[in-house]
């Protein structure tokens, strides 16, 4: 059958709906729409702001009616190289709570057709087709940047090796905010593998558009890069470098504790001589002051002794929730939905 012909057909069948009637005018006032999230560095104070207060909102609505039809007809692609139970499983839930469709490649690549040689660039463009937003994790610094060069969709960095991992940055930031009600003027210690964390390697970039002060608590080895520490000193920001807690636990308003990542040594020796360097326990606690914070990314695998957990301080697992609310921010804000 000829074009043509086939065209003259579809005009003269019943509709079974009018797509005028469903078609809705994306929101595009948020600075969002349509964009990649790849970076902190794409956020300053008033688009933080924005991102926080749609986030209130969403956890206001969750809390009300569980969900909303938002962004019904959307889907979303999860594509993840590395292992991932919080930030694909936020996402997850935060599409699924928004009424919109998820496809999950997150229990490993193995089983998709990387595994046959395809490359990033051909999965992104195949994944595409089906999706509306592309959230990626891999182990490759700037493996988003590229997924994002290629892709005609929007594309949401997940951790690209030891670079960045932004949305992971927002809901440490929006965390801060919400346990302690301000960012500016407090004491923030990071603690831990300070060179290979990607998430303290963005929200420390994040903090330096605030007035803080950081201090930094590793072993040598695992120091903070040069580049985010001169970027945080050329900011202005008081800044300390220790290799103790007991340093610093005395004042600190938030304590961000990472666990050492054995993934990233080459050498199995260097990562059993740090691995057990730091663990916070309640007696340590009771040195620290009544209104602070511990944090932690998570996985943990020993900095965190459990018997914190019941630590009206320890705001670890409200930090998982919060990650819902923004992703759910983002995916509103990126689809022209917030």
């Amino acid at each position: 059958m000829k074009e043509g012909e086939k065209s003259d057909m579809l005009k003269d069948r019943p509709r079974l709906f009018d797509l005028d009637d469903l078609e809705q005018k994306p929101t595009t006032g948020n600075g969002f729409y349509g964009k990649d999230i790849l970076s902190v560095k794409q956020f300053d104070p008033d688009s933080l702001a924005y991102i926080f207060d749609v986030a209130e909102e969403m956890r206001e609505m969750v809390r009300r009616v569980g969900g909303a039809d938002l962004l019904k007809g959307h889907v979303l692609t999860c594509l993840f190289y590395e292992p991932s139970t919080r930030t694909s499983s936020s996402f997850i839930a935060a599409m699924a709570r928004l009424g919109g469709g998820i496809i999950p490649i997150t229990q490993g690549v193995q089983f998709s057709s990387v595994s046959k040689g395809e490359s990033l660039p051909d999965t992104i463009r195949t994944l595409e087709q089906y999706s509306d937003v592309i959230v990626l994790r891999h182990p490759d610094e700037g493996s988003a940047k590229m997924a994002a060069d290629y892709a005609a969709i929007p594309v949401m960095n997940a951790g690209d090796g030891t670079g960045e991992h932004p949305t992971q940055a927002l809901l440490d930031l929006f965390t801060i905010q919400d346990e302690l009600d301000r960012i500016d003027g407090l004491h923030i210690a990071m603690v831990g593998d300070l060179r290979f964390g990607r998430t303290v390697h963005s929200l420390t970039r994040l903090l330096a558009q605030y007035n803080v002060k950081l201090s930094f608590v590793s072993p040598e080895i695992l120091r903070l890069p040069l580049v985010i520490m001169n970027d945080v000193r050329d900011a202005g920001l008081d800044v300390r470098e220790t290799h103790s807690v007991a340093d610093i636990i005395e004042t600190a308003d938030v304590l961000y504790v990472t666990r050492v990542q054995k993934e990233r040594f080459s050498e199995l020796s260097q990562y059993d001589a740090v691995k057990d360097y730091y663990t916070i326990t309640p007696e340590l606690m009771e040195r620290a002051q009544d209104n602070m914070v511990v944090m932690h990314p998570l996985p943990r695998v020993g900095e965190i002794a459990y018997s914190v957990d019941g630590d009206p301080r320890a705001a670890y697992f409200r930090q998982v929730q919060n990650g819902m609310y923004i992703r759910m921010a983002l995916l509103a804000a990126v689809l022209g939905k917030a």
